[in-house]
């Protein structure tokens, strides 16, 4: 008995509580829209860890979320860190990115660097040889 409660203590102590959030961007010839799940507690600069995806983009289903420190295909260099918080900007210049079931990619992000900062998404086509990075608006809050 003992031991089940030392057990039961320790898994309980080291299940992390989630935050389940609503997100979309839209822009010329793109939109997208869906959920992410991210750590419950805020790291540096109220940033939170964003661990799982869905949604669509074009009405394409989103398959899997880009690994943090990864580029996505045509965009090497560029590694994504997976980091939203609630307040501007959103997003790092390094943003999020996913797959898509058709075999595209975008990675959204901030771009303070830009002529004109704001929100852009890289988006890929690596079987087409395509890529585009156009403005998008974004948004991300987390679900009530």
């Amino acid at each position: 008995m003992l031991a089940s409660l030392v057990f039961g203590a320790a898994v309980a102590g080291t299940a992390q509580a989630s935050q389940l959030w609503v997100w979309s961007y839209r822009g010329p010839g793109v939109t997208a829209s869906g959920t992410f799940t991210t750590g419950d507690a805020a790291k540096a600069d109220g940033f939170h860890e964003i661990t799982g995806i869905k949604g669509e983009e074009n009405g394409v289903p989103i398959t899997g979320l880009t690994p943090t420190g990864a580029s996505i295909p045509g965009n090497a260099g560029y590694p994504v860190d997976n980091l939203v918080r609630s307040r501007g900007p959103r997003l790092t210049k390094h943003g999020f990115a996913f797959s898509l079931a058709n075999g595209a990619y975008a990675n959204p992000f901030y771009g303070a660097h830009f002529s004109k900062p704001g929100y852009y998404a890289f988006l890929s086509g690596p079987a087409a040889g395509r890529t585009r990075e156009p403005p998008v608006k974004f948004t991300a809050a987390v679900a009530r």
